[in-house]
């Protein structure tokens, strides 16, 4: 009895070492965390900032400017020839609705606007390092969730985001939360991603794959098409209530503007021509390489041979590399996924239990 009565203090005593020993190492990991997060403060002031009246996010200010005048800024693309790049509104407009706000709200000078959505914009760059952490912590893996916080805010791409003050980092922010809480919280996970498109709809092509996902859960061809149905309403409902005044105003307009990005002369920051520049392709025929291979991962995807993260990546790679439009920005969003493809291997984390039991 007495032996008995040892065996479990020394095990008591062991595991209640254990549980400190964790306990310290996560305070560590969150001491580091926030290391890390006034490192990467000191070097995004250092990053040298080009002239900004020179860089796509200007002409977001003068969107919001044409909107507090009642001008509509998806109407110039019709004077256009659908091919050349005339710095077209073709984003969903609620990040020009946004411009106007903060315009309404005294920013009516570049120089302040810039200044308070660059100070926005490195806010959110700075969210979604915790949300790696935090994805993973949840799991009980923060030295893997610093590893992916690190990963994200020093790579290249995103100092080549701070330096540019790109308004990604908000619809990556989103993008990332939608897809980490896609199993948990579905409801959630697709709203976020809603909000993901309606400021830039970069992650339009990991729609259909949600939609896929949620359409295999169905227990019949009736549930399978009500679920699927409900997950397109939600993804599309961000971006649908914030274009409605458009598209009551010029239809024809906005439509046209937001396709641009599909008929638009190829064009890219890189000396790496696409495949359909090389062939003399252009308009939707250059994309063709691109979308025959994005179906492809959705045909993988419906066959349950890839899952979530590894297709969104999947995705994105084919989208950087085969695309006929590529700008340094996309490549963040490229490399936003690659922290989380190690998701696709664990738990959904909740019921992910790695401390020991005591024995019976």
């Amino acid at each position: 009895m007495n032996k008995t009565q040892d065996e479990l203090a020394k095990t008591l005593l062991s595991r209640n070492r254990r549980i400190m020993l964790k306990k310290i190492l996560i305070g560590l990991s969150i001491l580091v965390l926030i290391g890390m997060l006034y490192f990467a403060k000191q070097v995004n002031q250092a990053i040298p900032k080009p002239k900004l009246d020179k860089q796509d996010i200007y002409y977001s200010y003068i969107e919001g400017q044409r909107l507090l005048i009642l001008s509509n800024p998806y109407e110039r693309v019709l004077t256009g020839d659908g091919l050349s790049n005339l710095k077209y509104a073709t984003y969903f407009p609620l990040f020009y609705e946004l411009s106007a706000l903060s315009q309404i709200l005294g920013l009516t000078a570049y120089p302040a606007w810039i200044k308070f959505w660059g100070l926005i914009f490195q806010g959110f760059e700075v969210a979604t390092a915790i949300l790696l952490f935090a994805t993973y912590a949840r799991r009980k893996l923060e030295w893997v969730g610093i590893f992916a916080a690190g990963f994200w805010l020093f790579n290249r791409w995103t100092l080549k985001m701070v330096a540019t003050v790109d308004l990604d980092f908000i619809p990556i922010f989103f993008m990332l939360a939608g897809l980490i809480l896609f199993s948990s919280q579905r409801k959630l996970s697709l709203l976020l991603f809603s909000i993901s498109l309606a400021l830039k709809q970069i992650a339009i092509f990991i729609a259909p794959i949600l939609v896929i996902l949620i359409f295999l859960e169905g227990r019949h061809t009736k549930d399978r098409l009500l679920r699927s149905l409900n997950a397109m309403l939600l993804i599309a409902s961000i971006p649908l209530i914030t274009s409605l005044p458009f598209l009551f105003w010029n239809a024809p307009g906005f439509i046209n503007s937001i396709l641009f990005s599909v008929t638009r002369l190829a064009e890219n920051h890189f000396s790496a021509p696409s495949l359909g520049e090389i062939v003399n392709w252009s308009g939707l025929v250059a994309r063709l390489p691109m979308l025959l291979l994005i179906f492809g991962v959705y045909s993988l995807n419906f066959k349950g041979m890839t899952k979530l993260f590894i297709s969104a990546t999947l995705i994105f790679a084919i989208f950087t590399n085969f695309n006929s439009v590529l700008y340094e920005g996309y490549m963040t969003w490229f490399i936003s996924l690659l922290p989380v493809l190690i998701i696709d291997f664990l738990g959904d984390g909740k019921n992910d239990q790695r401390a020991e039991a005591l024995p019976a």
